[in-house]
């Protein structure tokens, strides 16, 4: 653990998400979701699995405060469900889902952890769905009262606050591939909805600032590096049109305030005049969620990743270099504000086992994954922090409750939660550092 050093003052987190978490679902005032909407209707999650009650933190939140506390995290990532605080997305707010985060946050600010925010993680109020969703332009603008509310409301208490958690997945997963709410299988949605989402972004920072908040503002992208399978030409153009679709469609308007060029792609989205401005407001940080690796191959049957470290229960490769690799190559074309690292973490088939669970992949893990962070930094990207994905087992959208990432099993049935080896050699980790 000593080996590894980083710089002072950063901060080291665990993040989760509100629907994945919250459950109650239907208590003190809030209103559906479009993931309340897509999980019942039959086939569309594992099992059926729904996050009606997911882990119960609505109810549970001060045990899982202290849990946080005991592990020594200094940080804490979690999202609002918007429908909780405002059920139709738009007109009367909610004052008792408003109160839930007043409290989740002074109880956090109580044990001296650092609440850092994400306004929206995927739930849509299913009332704005029903009026277009992020298709229809109007959206953007009332995410940014939504935003605006909330930052007055927290803005004061917590450290930072994202606009939005991985883009990328409510376009391409939620309107083109289908397997997220809303459902939908329509790329040109798709492409609109990435648009007015990086929109609604901007006009929220706009919002945000304008009213004096005082919280560091940004978003949260999911990115991966690509590699080409072979030294062909035609899997490093594929290599190179996956990056452009999965991360340059995402930064290049953030920052170059224009949409990258990608080969064989027909699609556009519809741009008024001035977006890219309200688009390219001015970072506090950049949250980077990161997985694995684009594995691009054209050949038919695809060449396989090599996977020589392994895969997560996900099926997913295990790259840690990766990390390294998207890192400097952000940082050498790009004029970056300071980095977070907002999810890092690996699903793995746990087992409670005498009382415990014994999961030492993902200390390996965590372990190759923050080594690679180091080797980030020293080239000279400023990282400022790590959260690990998730604190807790938790509602895996479409894989439901087969799916564990959190440093802390959670027993859906009794609700009973029980740290896991992970959980301790993160704690031992982040003391460890704070003695260098």
């Amino acid at each position: 653990m000593t080996s590894l050093s980083f710089p002072p003052g950063f901060v080291w987190g665990a993040a989760t998400s509100a629907y994945q978490i919250e459950g109650a679902v239907r208590e003190d005032g809030r209103g559906p979701s479009i993931w309340d909407h897509f999980s019942h209707q039959a086939g569309t999650t594992f099992q059926g699995h729904t996050g009606d009650v997911a882990c119960d933190h609505y109810h549970r939140y001060e045990i899982d405060v202290d849990l946080m506390a005991a592990l020594g995290l200094q940080a804490y990532r979690f999202s609002v469900s918007w429908p909780r605080v405002q059920p139709l997305g738009q007109g009367a707010w909610n004052e008792k889902g408003l109160a839930f985060y007043d409290r989740l946050v002074d109880r956090l600010l109580a044990k001296g952890i650092a609440p850092h925010v994400t306004l929206y993680h995927w739930d849509l109020p299913q009332a704005l769905q029903e009026r277009g969703g992020w298709v229809v332009r109007d959206t953007a603008q009332r995410f940014a009262e939504y935003a605006e509310r909330m930052g007055r409301r927290l803005g004061d208490r917590v450290a930072a606050i994202a606009t939005h958690n991985e883009p990328w997945c409510t376009a391409i997963l939620g309107h083109e591939v289908g397997k997220f709410a809303p459902g939908w299988r329509d790329p040109q949605a798709a492409v609109q909805v990435a648009h007015h989402l990086l929109l609604s972004h901007g006009l929220a920072l706009q919002a945000m600032r304008a009213s004096g908040v005082r919280a560091s503002l940004g978003i949260v992208l999911n990115q991966s590096p690509a590699t080409p399978a072979t030294d062909g030409q035609a899997d490093r153009a594929e290599a190179q049109r996956q990056f452009a679709a999965f991360v340059r469609w995402y930064m290049d308007p953030l920052f170059l305030k224009r949409y990258p060029t990608i080969d064989g792609r027909a699609l556009h989205p519809v741009v008024d005049e001035n977006d890219f401005e309200i688009m390219a407001q001015p970072l506090d940080f950049l949250g980077i969620n990161y997985y694995t690796r684009i594995w691009a191959s054209t050949a038919q049957p695809p060449v396989p990743a090599p996977k020589r470290q392994g895969e997560t229960d996900m099926g997913w490769e295990i790259y840690p270099e990766g990390l390294t690799e998207l890192l400097t190559w952000l940082h050498r074309n790009y004029r970056l504000p300071p980095v977070y690292i907002t999810e890092n973490g690996m699903a793995h088939p746990d087992r409670l086992v005498d009382g415990a669970v014994a999961d030492q992949p993902r200390i390996d893990y965590v372990h190759a994954h923050l080594q690679a962070l180091a080797r980030a930094i020293e080239a000279g990207v400023d990282v400022r922090g790590y959260f690990y994905w998730s604190l807790l087992d938790n509602y895996e959208w479409d894989s439901g409750y087969g799916k564990r990432f959190g440093l802390v099993h959670v027993d859906y049935d009794t609700q009973v939660r029980t740290p896991k080896a992970s959980a301790y050699w993160y704690r031992d980790f982040i003391a460890s550092q704070r003695r260098t």
